[in-house]
């Protein structure tokens, strides 16, 4: 059986700035990110595009997450049309904007290593015959395959409802007239599966498996093609979830909420527990019972969970551990500096990268930050990496933070791995950077590339050369 790496929609985060969203994604936990080229959020059309590809390849190592390069944005191509213009539109011009779109998308991610591109066919406009459309989307298909395979990206086409190719059979057809093409993979929607599909969403994971790239997961209701949080709609997750785990399926299974950016983080929270809930070994459950009943439990079960709860890993099941305790505020932070104190490394590390789940929750606060006092004191670039993440940037005091800053420098931490620096950046760490650099400088020591970065201000269109300004 395959542990499942999840993942979190950027357009369901809509109203957060891309390395805050990125922040929030990996603060919670996934281990992915499916993430929609947009207006804010790596605009393909935007001049200083490589290096913010490049600014936002090192922020997805730094923060450990995967990704999946999607192009379903609403408006990016068209600012009065929904998803215009489309691979089956009629207008050439129009037609080869979409396959610019996408074949900059693919560029995008080879330079960020990503798992797939996910793309769809497109809605058969008024006019159109449908013979025709087919022929158009075939057509425009075959162009990209040949233009991912030079890059070496696969591609992840998805059926989507009301669409042109809007369920498994389509797409089946699609890849027979493309010729069967390797690089021509499926982006399987859990949701879609259950809302149009005579399969059961599981049995669709199980036809799916030779050809699945990428899958997308919320909740859904038979008829009604309306993406709905976990336990909202007739979806059986624990049946996907073990078919996934079943046929080895080893890319990111990310949650698809578009229309859920008002209450993000804690969406993302909600649907990354019933996730795993969903996905729970038997030893899991039986210690989160053995909780409700015991919190006290928590000191003999917290060091043993790396083992017992596999094949979820070690980090995921402490947490929700911890989550499940009745503790609040004063009282929580003493536990969590019981579990620190008294465990090895791991441990350690588990109750640190706890903490932003714990807050985003409500339960914590400010309680814990003598934890991440102690981990920045250390010299175990682990420890100040899971120390500098979206609770310190929430609670530490404004000197404090940077210190903390400035110790990932000395260590070697990547500064993509600090939580809200471009936010509570001021200019007296610009200061302290500064010196820094003039010290390597001064003694013939190279500068870190993110620390230059940072001092070196990006270019506005006023500097930018005419050709990338045209």
């Amino acid at each position: 059986m395959t542990a499942l790496r999840f993942g979190y929609g950027t357009n369901g985060l809509a109203n957060h700035r891309l390395d805050e969203a990125l922040e929030v994604v990996a603060g919670l936990g996934y281990s992915g990110v499916a993430l929609t080229l947009d207006h804010a959020h790596l605009d393909p059309y935007d001049p200083d595009l490589p290096r913010r590809l490049a600014h936002t390849r090192r922020k997805l190592a730094a923060l450990g997450l995967g990704v999946v390069v999607e192009t379903g944005a609403r408006y990016l191509l068209d600012p009065w049309h929904k998803h215009a213009p489309t691979l089956l539109d009629p207008d050439p011009a129009r037609r080869a904007h979409r396959l610019d779109f996408l074949s900059r998308a693919v560029r995008i991610a080879a330079e960020l290593d990503a798992d797939a591109v996910s793309l769809w066919s497109g809605v058969l406009g008024p006019g159109t015959p449908h013979d025709q459309a087919w022929d158009l989307l075939a057509d425009g298909c075959a162009t990209l395959v040949e233009t991912a395979r030079a890059a070496g990206v696969r591609l992840g086409f998805e059926p989507e409802p009301g669409m042109l190719v809007s369920d498994l059979a389509g797409y089946e057809r699609l890849r027979r007239t493309l010729g069967d093409p390797e690089t021509f993979g499926l982006t399987l929607d859990i949701g879609h599966c259950q809302c149009l599909e005579a399969e059961t969403p599981a049995q669709c994971v199980r036809r799916a498996a030779p050809w699945l790239v990428n899958v997308q997961i919320e909740d859904m209701r038979r008829g009604v093609h309306d993406h709905l949080e976990f336990g909202e709609g007739d979806v059986d997750f624990p049946a996907v979830l073990e078919a996934l785990s079943e046929i080895g399926y080893q890319g990111i299974v990310g949650v698809e909420l578009p229309r859920h950016s008002h209450s993000g983080p804690q969406t993302a929270l909600r649907s990354l527990n019933a996730l795993r809930a969903a996905s729970a070994p038997p030893w899991t459950s039986k210690a989160l019972d053995r909780l409700r009943s015991d919190p006290a439990a928590i000191t003999t079960l917290f060091p043993v969970a790396s083992r017992g709860g596999a094949p979820v890993p070690g980090d995921a099941t402490r947490t929700r551990l911890l989550q499940t305790l009745p503790a609040r505020d004063s009282e929580l932070g003493a536990i969590l500096t019981e579990l620190y104190e008294s465990g090895d490394a791991a441990e350690r590390l588990a109750v640190l990268r706890a903490l932003p789940v714990l807050d985003a929750a409500g339960h914590l606060g400010p309680h814990a930050t003598p934890l991440i006092e102690d981990a920045l004191r250390t010299n175990d670039a682990r420890l100040v990496t899971a120390a500098i993440g979206p609770y310190a940037a929430r609670h530490l005091g404004q000197g404090q933070w940077r210190q903390a800053v400035l110790k990932c420098v000395f260590l070697g931490v990547p500064l993509d791995a600090v939580a809200g620096l471009d936010r509570r950046g001021d200019p007296e760490l610009m200061r302290m950077l500064a010196d820094f650099a003039e010290e390597r400088t001064a003694a013939g020591r190279a500068v870190p590339d993110d620390v230059r970065e940072r001092l070196d201000p990006p270019p506005t269109p006023d500097t930018l050369p005419a050709s990338a300004r045209a």
